[in-house]
């Protein structure tokens, strides 16, 4: 015998589906949206109406495709973050706002452990707001000269150690590995910049950064900070997926009480190309309602407000070198070619636009080779494309998705030091890729900033850096193209938008409840949009952090 149905009455239903957008009340059967339309169609529904959510807005269960599962467990260490944020219990932190606050926060933290051998990690940390100041190894002996300090930078792309951690690491004397900083006089900085110079500290001092870690416990803080955003359904989009983690993911989701649908990319640089495929068949076989494995995520360059993404001529505006390559290109075009001829999808991180033109060369190259319809391969990041790249995206139906986020937290220093005033009016440029016919969603890529989609609309929407300036107002995409990335944009970039996305009868009864219309409300209050809490499957969670 099926379950009764369940009737929820709204103030407004958006829908984001064509055929019915506004609605008020949703039927609900067996987890699953069974009828949608008004109180005169929910009268012969034969349920009982749920009012709980009279007074509320919903619409789909917002969609972050480019997010990490770390951003459950890096709340277990302490954050270094300029601005401040809520953590997944709701509290505020952050607000760090010069490298000695660093210090003395960390020297808190170090007063607070009570085994002398743990390493004392942290996170969110980010240099470039301190007017050209760098961490160096000296500060952080300062905090501790006998127990390993590992700080992670806001991109998760830089880290900087303690003299401890060098020492331990022999990483006075490697040669041959880039990305080791050293001053003029070619002493170690202790700033440790892309994976491989920070795997020789981690591997030295033993440290599970966050990075790495894929725990039931973290999940399920990850599921908490999903739902202060209303977000059910999301990606880990660079899952090591190994087998401890793969039992991890179908033991977190299975639980009735889990609050978000993930769809992981595996790390393509954890595996070989041959074993990574093999690999997905295996991760498919332990999917689940909440577990939606199949994607492979490629890392080519590294982060543009750590200056070691790959950029075109001119290169960096303030004369940095450029950037650093995660892998050879020669084995990256390996790898997406292996990945391609397969019919797997794949999402991969390009951040300068030298690393973007890099990727759509490989993939034309392998589309010629292995044709693969629908392939939906994404662009993530994707900051510094231009006009002719994106013409060349759509002509191959490559997407994009596009950190809009960047341009409040570091639009300025774009400005300013990275790309300088004229190329940072085009980053993350969601009105191009909408006028040249390239399907876009927008992301937190939390945790490097918060998880938040209602926000990372408004940034899109609205183009605003931190300090007020509008950046590239030719950009700016409408309210509605907004909330459609972040719902059905993203959606179909995860392949589960025949699932979620919009609220259409046979998907999954997922729900964000928000206290105000995102329609009705003027585009520069998009941000401040109340989040009560989600409903996943017709079960609903609140958030931790409340309405105000």
């Amino acid at each position: 015998m099926s379950e009764p149905i369940k009737v929820f009455r709204a103030r407004k239903i958006l829908t984001m589906a064509r055929n019915r957008p506004v609605a008020t009340h949703v039927a609900i059967r067996e987890g699953r949206i069974l009828a949608v339309g008004d109180a005169e169609d929910a009268a012969g529904w034969g349920a009982p109406i749920d009012d709980r959510f009279a007074d509320k807005v919903l619409m789909p269960g917002l969609v972050e495709a480019h997010c990490h599962a770390m951003e459950g467990a890096v709340w277990a260490d302490t954050f270094l973050g300029f601005f401040p944020r809520h953590s997944p219990e709701g509290s505020l932190e952050g607000g760090i706002r010069s490298i000695e606050d660093a210090v003395q926060r960390l020297q808190r933290a170090e007063a607070a452990l009570t085994d002398p051998d743990q390493p004392l990690l942290a996170w969110g940390f980010d240099p470039i707001y301190y007017g050209g100041a760098r961490m160096t190894r000296h500060d952080l002996d300062r905090v501790s000269t006998t127990r390993p300090v590992l700080v992670m930078h806001a991109s998760f792309h830089i880290m900087n150690v303690n003299t401890v951690v060098l020492d331990r690491g022999g990483l006075f004397q490697v040669t041959g590995v880039e990305g080791i900083l050293r001053d003029g006089q070619g002493d170690v900085t202790g700033e440790l910049q892309e994976m491989a110079a920070m795997q020789y500290a981690r591997q030295a001092v033993g440290a599970k950064f966050a990075l790495t870690e894929t725990s039931i416990a973290s999940l399920r803080r990850f599921g908490r900070s999903a739902t202060n955003a209303g977000v059910t359904t999301c990606t880990d989009l660079y899952a090591p997926l190994d087998d401890a983690a793969l039992d991890a993911y179908v033991a977190a989701t299975a639980a009735e009480d889990f609050p978000v649908r993930i769809a992981p990319a595996m790390a393509a640089a954890a595996w070989a190309p041959e074993a990574g495929i093999a690999r997905m068949a295996v991760l498919k076989d332990r999917a689940n309602d909440k577990f939606h494995p199949g994607l492979v995520k490629v890392m080519t360059d590294g982060s543009i407000q750590g200056f070691t993404a790959r950029l075109k001529w001119p290169g960096y505006h303030n004369g940095a070198p450029n950037g650093i390559w995660n892998q050879p290109p020669a084995v990256l075009k390996a790898q997406m070619k292996a990945y391609n001829a397969a019919g797997i999808q794949m999402h991969i991180h390009v951040n300068g636009d030298q690393a973007s033109e890099f990727a759509i060369d490989c993939l034309a190259e392998a589309l010629a080779e292995a044709p693969f319809p629908d392939h939906r391969h994404v662009l993530q990041h994707c900051q510094m494309a231009d006009a002719a790249q994106f013409r060349r995206m759509a002509a191959l139906g490559i997407a994009a998705n596009l950190f809009a986020n960047h341009i409040y937290y570091w639009g300025d220093q774009h400005a300013a030091l990275t790309m300088g005033p004229d190329r940072a009016r085009r980053m993350d440029a969601c009105g191009t890729a909408k006028a040249e016919g390239v399907r876009f969603a927008v992301h937190s890529d939390a945790p490097i900033t918060p998880l938040a989609p209602l926000f990372t609309a408004w940034c899109a929407v609205n183009r605003q850096t931190a300090s007020g300036r509008e950046l590239g107002p030719e950009e700016k995409i409408s309210v509605a193209d907004a909330l459609h990335a972040i719902t059905l944009g993203a959606a179909w970039q995860l392949r589960l938008d025949h699932l979620t996305g919009s609220i259409e009868v046979g998907k999954y009864a997922d729900f964000a409840v928000l206290e105000d219309d995102p329609t009705e409300i003027a585009p520069q209050a998009l941000k401040d949009v109340r989040v009560w809490g989600t409903i996943l499957g017709g079960t609903p969670h609140q958030s931790a952090i409340g309405a105000a």
